[in-house]
């Protein structure tokens, strides 16, 4: 076994040489740990006298106390330099410019649903909300859609496997539903939301839109109250200049009912005003006010949907649905103008 000075002038120019903090680790182990030679004397001392016992352990403690203070030094001196070293690679020059990260914006779907549901909020309308998982009974059979009637076929309406009649909402209908329901008129709310269907996907249809509907059930609503409402709706969409004409038409829970088409400036040649169909509306049948509580003798209403993505399309000259979803980035960049390009 080594002498004492031996050992710790070894291990002080070991220690003296080592170039990182984890080479110093290792020369610790080395000359401190459980198998060092430092380790190895102590074990000795059970072999001496008494007197040569107390000689050793002051020795050794001295040696112990050189190296200790040896790896101290060195490793005030290995952490500084490896601090200064990683302070020199993560220095950021803050008289640099920053980078230009460029500024997102709104999906064109949102700013359409924003526009829509601000038309009817500055007219006194509220905006209610409500489930896309759907009870049959909400989406349907309130609705005045009997059982046997096409819509509910899976053909048209997409099934929650395991729910006894759970559906993926088809309209945004079953909100207004819930609203009469849960409170007495008047009523004059918009509903925005997701709804679902089981299209096949191609240039104009999506299995996945977007509806806006609307609902205002007080005394004395007329027809004329829904083509007021409704007109100034597409003036505030789609300029000052629109008109629109009401067809009849037939849905469910409506009577009478009628699809909406907006002026859409003239056909070359005959000059003839030229229409586009925006959205269905109608007179809410007074059998769904029974259904909801509401007396039909004391109150009317109208209701009308709108799919915003058909609003996106005529408003802003997109011609493909899918691009309103595929995310390709040149459509996502494109900077909208405010007014319709029709």
């Amino acid at each position: 076994m080594p002498a004492l000075d031996q050992i710790t002038s070894a291990a002080t120019a070991d220690i003296a040489a080592a170039s990182s903090t984890a080479e110093l680790e290792e020369a610790r182990v080395r000359w401190t740990g459980r198998k060092s030679d430092l380790a190895g004397v102590g074990r000795q001392m059970k072999d001496l006298s008494p007197e040569d016992r107390k000689q050793l352990g002051q020795q050794l403690n001295e040696a112990r106390r050189a190296i200790e203070a040896a790896l101290a030094t060195r490793l005030h001196e290995l952490s500084s330099g490896e601090l200064a070293t990683r302070l020199a690679a993560e220095t950021q020059d803050l008289t640099l410019p920053p980078r230009v990260v460029p500024a997102g914006r709104p999906h064109l779907l949102t700013i359409v649903e924003r526009r829509i549901v601000d038309a009817f909020v500055g007219m006194g309308y509220r905006v209610a909300d409500g489930p896309e998982v759907e009870d049959g009974t909400y989406v349907f059979d309130m609705l005045n859609i009997p059982p046997d009637h096409p819509a509910r076929q899976e053909m048209d309406t997409i099934y929650i496997e395991g729910g006894e009649d759970a559906v993926l909402r088809t309209h945004t209908s079953p909100v207004q539903v819930r609203t009469m329901l849960g409170q007495q008129p008047p009523i004059a709310i918009v509903v925005p939301g997701r709804v679902y269907r089981a299209d096949t996907v191609d240039a104009t249809h999506s299995p996945v839109f977007t509806q806006v509907e609307g609902l205002l059930v007080a005394e004395g609503i007329t027809m004329a109250d829904l083509r007021g409402t409704l007109l100034s709706f597409a003036r505030i969409i789609f300029g000052e200049d629109r008109q629109i004409r009401m067809r009849p038409s037939m849905f469910p829970f409506v009577e009478p009912g009628a699809e909406v088409d907006v002026s859409w400036g003239t056909f070359e040649g005959s000059g003839a005003t030229r229409w586009l169909e925006i959205l269905g509306c109608g007179m809410v049948d007074p059998l769904v006010l029974s259904m909801s509580g509401i007396d039909p003798e004391r109150y009317s209403g109208f209701a009308f949907g709108i799919g915003v993505e058909r609003v996106a399309m005529l408003a802003y000259g997109v011609d493909d649905i899918r691009d309103l979803y595929e995310g390709d980035i040149r459509f996502l960049e494109t900077l909208w103008p405010r007014e319709p390009v029709g």
